[in-house]
């Protein structure tokens, strides 16, 4: 006969076990986050910045290693449509650098973690496109409380002004425009 102490002792590991796959099930894949360098010589890094709830900037803009910005804005920006500028090369390294620790593993897609996501804030798609056309892509709901989602939205809040875009990518509410 084992004791009880005993008994419980030798379960205590497989109780941990089935605990810590549980636990893993629920969560998202996030493995790829952080785990590659900074993008390849040629990789376009693209930013796509969704509707919320409100009256949100909604729009796009890419830069080339070469430091080509093209800004599209869609909804609730200053400029509406197609816009280009030249950030150069040393902002494009700048913009690679602080966006590698938020990278997926090549040719994936991955979501950012946040400790506590608000469902109603704008959702960025940040894509890193080699010159092959293969895309990595990480996703990420904005205005998180902790985790890597809220070192992210720091580097996000840079980027208008990094590429020279804030004026663009002003808010503006107009009369007639609905939400989202």
């Amino acid at each position: 006969m084992i004791h009880a102490s005993l008994r419980s002792l030798a379960l205590a590991p497989a109780l941990a076990l089935g605990g810590a796959l549980a636990l893993g099930a629920c969560a998202a894949d996030t493995s790829g986050i952080g785990s590659t360098p900074a993008p390849a010589a040629g990789e376009t890094i693209a930013v796509s910045v969704g509707p919320c709830f409100g009256f949100c900037p909604v729009y796009q803009v890419s830069i080339a290693p070469d430091g080509a910005v093209t800004f599209t804005g869609e909804r609730h920006t200053e400029v509406i449509g197609e816009r280009k500028a030249a950030a150069g090369a040393a902002t494009y390294k700048a913009v690679a650098r602080d966006l590698a620790p938020f990278r997926p593993v090549d040719g994936t897609t991955a979501r950012v973690d946040c400790e506590a996501a608000i469902t109603d804030t704008s959702t960025y798609t940040i894509t890193w496109t080699d010159t092959a056309g293969r895309q990595t892509v990480a996703t990420h709901q904005s205005r998180c409380s902790g985790g890597p989602g809220k070192a992210l939205d720091a580097v996000l809040g840079t980027l208008p002004e990094q590429l020279g875009i804030a004026g663009w990518a002003k808010q503006v509410t107009r009369p007639g425009v609905s939400r989202g």
